[in-house]
């Protein structure tokens, strides 16, 4: 018989006992079993501190703490009544050793104790209100509830039938050192045990170490491991609500201004809370199965497996992991431009909970954890017993499958975002060159830096030799930058634009491949063996632009081949995924109209065939005439029509290559009928719909000469000639001289309607004046070296060598002219002007476009600036270089097409930007519509793509304005309208 001072006998947890019965594949996951003595025992009522129950302990015995969440359930009667009719327990492995507490395995005559009253569980806060860890954190030592071992849970069986041996006495001897086993943990759970002591085999007798054997007391050990870097992990992420995000919110004055501030914690701490939350949760499960099952846990993977299943603890991963180079790079940047954040930050070092860690190894921390808890998770199942069927066998490999997926989803996401934040670092310290306005899109989402690194170019001097300058060459995902970077006091690197940027579209590639030189290096440190400087080999690459292949020629070098490779990789694919992007992303798309039928001499042309040839097209009109869209061509060998979308082009007039093409069908209610073409110094017009019929064989050719009718020309040399709209009137305006003539005759008749012309009688023929045309407003004068009109809302620009001369076309006699831009104002005083007036220097202004009601671009063939309505330069003079050496340029909606040898730009009209770019052969514009705002097609003709014995093809185009693709919302059907249909 035991004493009345005896220790306290072990017993095993309900959900740990073997059944009376074992199953023959019972769990045995020790190799030894303890079996409780049958003599009844004193059992010991212990209060819980937490709950605030006093109950009286009559034995002076140290109380021992009891989960709140598991409280210990005496057997089953069937089981109870076993044990009090033979006194056997049946043999049980070893899990964890348990005060002896149950009054169902006494004998039933024992009167040691007094009776006391059950111990009920009283439910925490967080058992009541999943929520209410939201922001409030218990102290480390409250027992939480756990949702994730069930209380009756007999899943891990153990022991196996046939164990062995009576071990009374080790479990005397464990059971007097498990309080303060207990104890430990608790101390452990509330942080209150040093650095030195936070080890799962400081906390555990060492006979039962002993008897676990090495390898489970080191799978005990990284189960520990587990349940402290998750108590530091909670700790540390608390710390950054703490210290960090609540004092800044609630700063006096405040650090960071109340407008950014929002804005600044969403970026730099992002979804932080989210993470805290989960965390907190699984937490409070691990200290609660320690509690319950310490020194010897059997699992803890039912837990991490139910936290990682869960949708929304891998999302707010991936979403914090993907945003955190960002964060870094917004709390770097505060620290650098605002002294009171880094006067605050350096303050917060001095928290104990901080430990004068940085906010960034804060920030960092779950970026860290899921790797880091991955090794120890693949730790615990390499140290668990394979042989045996061991739980963590089935979920242990199910929660690591999930975990690495997890990280390797974020792994694209961390890259993308610290390409990003090396993009952001790149566009803030860019310099650029004073006066050009360089719209790189910078601030799009999709933007990217793509490759970067220093490169060296050689200068080559006839005086001094060669020298070289250490450049830093960065491939954007739309353009390729030349920068010689300069670090300042503060740390900031200042990126000076050498030459500017070449946008990918313009980038091309030469050699990639030349043998290596030397450059000659000075040794910083002193001589070497003599010696100043000693060689070091480079390797030489190309790169140049598109529409400047001798003056935009770049040879750069870098220190080895492996990297010239890299750059030629990262090149090729830049430039093939631009092309792709910009294929797909067609703001205009180019059509063609006809690419065979006009043809001129090539090297395989057949001689039998010459007389085939119609020369390269040198005009084109596009009309409508019944209903019917067709198309005008002029050419070297006449006029040729054909309906539009086929190629079955009809010679009907013998106009020879001419200069412009005309067709005034309808304008509202008005109907004109004509089609006037501008050829060699005449103006003429005929019958628009006589040229349609004689094009499909419907009438004569001379019925299409009477309809003739001759404009302009007899007197005067027809120098060129728009037509335009203004208000309801269709206005023709041209320019002619007379021989020996200073100026130009600028003059402009109105189109008359047929229904009029009909009823007008002709007049007198001194004026040559037609039924269908006359004059609008009295002539005037303009320069000599006039070439071509633009045409505004109320006035028209006259391009002239010296600018645009603005009148007002319906009395140009009497209007007052201004010329721009004005740069009157250009001194020494006043730089921007000058700089620009000194890139007008030579070039050739080709027209005006309208971008507000006070605003204009003005085209020139090189750049293009804006100018207020006075004419004046805006934008602080700032001017935007074209790429290509524009000759004509045409304007719809947002766009203006510069239109060159070899390319056409498209670009932004309030920015400059360069949004599409089309790349050709003898590319030339043909016709862009009356006005900016018109719906005729832009036309243009090529080089075509067929060389053959028939000859070279010339090809006509059409530029069709696209539209962005809205995704269609699905509509909510009605309720009942399928029913019939069972749908």
């Amino acid at each position: 018989m035991y004493h009345q001072h005896s220790r306290p006998r072990v017993a095993i947890p309900n959900g740990a006992r073997q059944p009376i019965n074992p199953s023959p594949s019972a769990y045995s996951p020790y190799n030894f079993e303890l079996t409780p003595a049958t003599q009844p025992e004193q059992e010991y009522y212990l209060a819980n501190p937490w709950d605030g129950i006093a109950l009286p302990n009559a034995y002076g015995e140290r109380p021992r703490t009891q989960s709140m969440v598991n409280p210990r359930r005496s057997p089953s009667p069937s089981r109870a009544s076993t044990v009090a009719a033979t006194g056997y327990v049946p043999p049980i492995a070893f899990p964890e050793p348990q005060v002896y507490r149950s009054a169902s395995t006494r004998a039933p005559n024992s009167t040691l104790a007094p009776s006391r009253p059950s111990m009920t569980h009283r439910h925490s806060k967080s058992d009541m209100d999943p929520d209410y860890l939201r922001m409030q954190r218990a102290p480390s030592n409250l027992s939480l509830a756990s949702s994730y071992y069930p209380e009756d849970s007999d899943h891990y069986a153990s022991g196996s039938a046939d164990s062995h041996g009576d071990v009374d006495s080790v479990a005397r001897e464990l059971s007097a050192q498990s309080l303060e086993s207990e104890e430990g943990i608790r101390q452990f759970q509330a942080g209150k045990l040093s650095e030195n002591e936070q080890e799962w085999h400081r906390l555990v007798p060492a006979e039962a170490r002993d008897a676990l054997g090495k390898q489970e007391v080191q799978r005990q050990s990284v189960m520990f491991e587990v349940c402290k870097s998750e108590r530091d992990y909670v700790a540390d992420l608390e710390a950054v609500q703490d210290v960090f995000i609540t004092p800044l919110m609630n700063a006096s004055p405040p650090i960071i201004s109340e407008q950014l501030l929002p804005g600044f914690i969403s970026e730099v701490f992002g979804n932080l809370y989210q993470i805290l939350v989960h965390h907190q949760r699984i937490l409070a499960a691990l200290f609660n199965r320690q509690r319950e099952q310490h020194p010897f846990v059997i699992t803890i993977s039912d837990i991490i497996l139910d936290a990682t299943l869960k949708a929304d603890y891998r999302s707010s991963y991936e979403t914090y992991i993907k945003h955190y180079p960002i964060a870094e790079s917004h709390h770097r940047k505060e620290l650098r431009r605002n002294e009171m954040y880094k006067a605050f930050i350096q303050s917060v070092s001095s928290d104990p909970r901080i430990r004068k860690r940085d906010l960034i190894t804060f920030l960092s921390r779950p970026v860290t954890r899921l790797p880091r808890l991955n090794l120890l998770l693949e730790q615990i199942l390499k140290l668990t017993d394979k042989e045996s069927e061991h739980p963590d066998l089935e979920s242990l490999p199910v929660s690591l499958d999930i975990l690495r997926s997890c990280i390797k989803s974020t792994q694209p996401g961390i890259e993308a975002a610290e390409a990003k934040v090396k993009f952001w670092a790149l566009c803030e310290g860019l310099v650029y060159q004073k006066g050009e306005i360089i719209d790189m899109d910078l601030y799009d989402d999709s933007r990217t830096l793509i490759y970067t690194g220093p490169v060296a170019r050689r200068i080559r001097s006839s005086t001094s030799g060669s020298t070289w300058n250490d450049l830093a060459l960065a491939l954007l995902d739309n353009f390729i930058l030349m920068t010689r970077e300069e670090t300042k006091a503060n740390g900031m690197v200042k990126r000076y634009i050498m030459s500017r940027p070449i946008p990918l579209s313009f980038l091309r590639l030469a050699s990639f491949n030349d043998p290596p030189e030397n450059r000659k290096v000075y040794n910083k440190e002193g001589s070497v063996l003599g010696l100043r400087y000693h060689n070091e080999p480079v390797y030489p690459f190309t790169i140049y632009h598109a529409s400047s292949k001798a003056s935009k020629r770049y040879t750069l070098f870098v220190t080895s081949d492996a990297v010239r490779k890299k750059w030629h990789n990262a090149l090729v694919d830049a430039i093939a995924v631009h092309k792709a992007r910009q294929d797909g992303n067609m703001f205009f798309d180019p059509r063609t109209l006809t690419d065979g039928f006009f043809r001129t001499i090539g090297s395989r042309l057949n001689q039998t065939s010459t007389s085939k040839l119609t020369g390269k097209i040198s005009s084109a009109v596009s009309f409508v005439s019944g209903g019917r869209p067709y198309v005008a061509v002029g050419c070297t060998s006449g006029i040729f029509v054909s309906p539009r979308g086929r190629e079955e082009f009809t010679k009907v007039l013998n106009h020879i290559s001419p200069l412009a093409l005309a067709a005034v069908q309808t304008y509202k209610d008005k109907i004109f009928n004509k089609f006037i073409i501008h050829h060699e110094s005449s103006l003429i017009s005929y019958s628009l719909d006589l040229i349609v019929r004689v094009s499909q064989g419907q009438a004569d050719v001379k019925l299409l000469n009477a309809s003739m009718e001759k404009i302009a020309g007899q007197l005067n040399s027809v120098v060129f000639f728009k037509h335009t709209h203004v208000g309801s009137r269709v206005l023709i305006i041209y320019a002619s001289k007379k021989t020996f003539q200073v100026s130009l005759n600028l003059q402009v008749l109105e189109v008359v309607d047929i229904s009029e012309a009909a009823m007008s009688p002709k007049r007198g023929s001194k004026a040559l004046q037609t039924p269908s045309f006359r004059p609008f407003g009295d002539p005037g004068y303009v320069p000599k070296d006039a070439y071509d009109v633009t045409t505004l809302v109320k006035t028209i620009g006259i391009c002239t060598s010296d600018g645009i001369v603005i009148v007002d076309p319906t009395n140009i006699a009497k209007s007052a002219t201004n010329v721009v831009p004005d740069l009157s104002g250009s001194s020494s005083s006043n730089m921007p002007m000058a700089s620009l007036k000194s890139k007008l220097d030579g070039a050739k202004p080709l027209g005006l476009v309208r971008m507000e009601a006070d605003q204009l671009l003005v085209v020139y063939d090189t750049i293009g600036f804006y100018i207020d309505r006075h004419g004046l330069p805006g934008r602080n003079c700032g001017y935007i270089k074209w790429e290509t050496h524009a000759t004509s340029f045409a304007h719809r909606g947002n766009h203006v097409l510069l239109f060159s040898d070899e390319f056409v730009e498209i670009r932004q009209i309030s920015t400059g930007r360069l949004e599409q770019v089309i790349e050709g052969q003898s590319i030339r514009l043909l016709y862009s519509g009356p006005a900016a705002n018109s719906d005729d097609p832009i036309l243009f003709a090529m080089k075509g793509n067929k060389d053959d014995r028939a000859g070279v093809s010339d090809k006509l185009c059409e530029l069709v304005e696209t539209s962005e693709i809205n995704t269609a919302q699905p509509s909510t059907p009605t309720l009942g309208l399928w029913d019939e249909w069972d749908m």
